[in-house]
């Protein structure tokens, strides 16, 4: 098969997805060094919209410009955070997953300008963030807290910190990583106290799945373990078919012997319930061990709990 001469890469445009673009030029510059790269960037409706995702339609509202580029040909890979891409629902029609980037930090950051930590925040204290998932565990953990609004990107929710519409922030590790400002984070909270969305610290990139030339040129910069972690955490997150206003958290690890376990939570908005479940894959493949340790919040009664929020 003949290399592609020219690959197209459509993204997001913020500084942040452009970011992870470098990141998989970069890669495929080192793998495939006869390939040259150029970037597409669209600017989605979530990127445009400063409101409650959940009246876009949720989290397809950062995918969906991206896909039509892709599906119309307009460009040839496409580079997601899986975070990003809905799971409830298949991938677009005709398009396919090539590889899953290594994956970054999966935990979230509490920056302060004072540098204070979590547990060091006075009771009052404005925390800005719009993630459920957040909102949800910061009422369980620290409820003297108060969450306050915060969409955009890093940079500018980073700017409103300084302008004092909150007094802290709650943002992802890796995004503030990708962007260079890891410089600001005072806390990194571990798994344990801040439970990662699924997909959290991967990069995706997705093809037209007729195109084998640009599959069989990226599916080299695929990891192994980000593979097997992904499939877990999608396969979840699908048999649970939680909706972008419910806070579902969880993540899938590969130990040091290959042993892949899933730890997955589900919340109730105000954070008063949380069910939990952690399986080891053992024999199990990853999307079956997703799905049992989606049928095990199932059984806690997380049906019930993701139909009674709104959305």
């Amino acid at each position: 098969m003949s290399e592609p001469e020219l690959l197209r890469i459509v993204s997001r445009s913020s500084p942040m997805a452009l970011a992870q673009v470098e990141r998989v030029r970069a890669e495929l510059a080192r793998h495939r060094p006869g390939i040259r790269t150029e970037v597409v960037p669209v600017t989605t409706s979530g990127d445009r919209w400063m409101g409650d995702l959940a009246k876009l339609g949720g989290k397809g509202a950062f995918t969906k410009e991206v896909d039509a580029a892709l599906i119309a040909g307009e460009a040839d890979l496409a580079v997601h955070c899986v975070k990003d891409v809905p799971a409830d629902r298949p991938l677009p029609a005709g398009t396919v997953f090539a590889a899953f980037l290594e994956r970054d930090d999966i935990r979230d950051a509490l920056v302060h300008p004072g540098g204070l930590t979590l547990d060091q925040l006075p009771a009052g204290a404005r925390v800005g963030t719009s993630s459920v998932r957040r909102i949800a565990q910061l009422a369980a953990s620290h409820p003297q807290l108060e969450c306050v609004p915060m969409r955009g990107n890093a940079n500018r929710r980073l700017e409103k910190l300084a302008d004092g519409e909150a007094d802290a922030l709650l943002l992802a590790v890796s995004g503030l990583e990708r962007i260079g400002r890891a410089d600001v984070i005072s806390e990194v909270l571990p798994a344990e106290v801040m439970c990662p969305p699924i997909g959290a610290g991967i990069l995706a990139l997705q093809c037209r799945e007729d195109d084998a030339a640009t599959i069989e040129a990226v599916s080299g910069l695929g990891d192994p373990a980000a593979h097997r972690e992904t499939t877990a955490e999608r396969m979840f997150l699908h048999v649970l078919q939680g909706h972008c206003n419910s806070p579902i958290a969880g993540y899938a690890q590969t130990e040091r012997g290959g042993e892949l376990s899933l730890r997955a939570k589900v919340f109730t908005p105000d954070g008063k319930r949380v069910l939990n479940a952690h399986e080891w894959a053992g024999p199990l493949d990853p999307a079956t061990l997703g799905t049992s340790v989606a049928v095990a919040l199932l059984r806690q009664g997380a049906r019930e709990l993701i139909d009674g929020i709104a959305h």
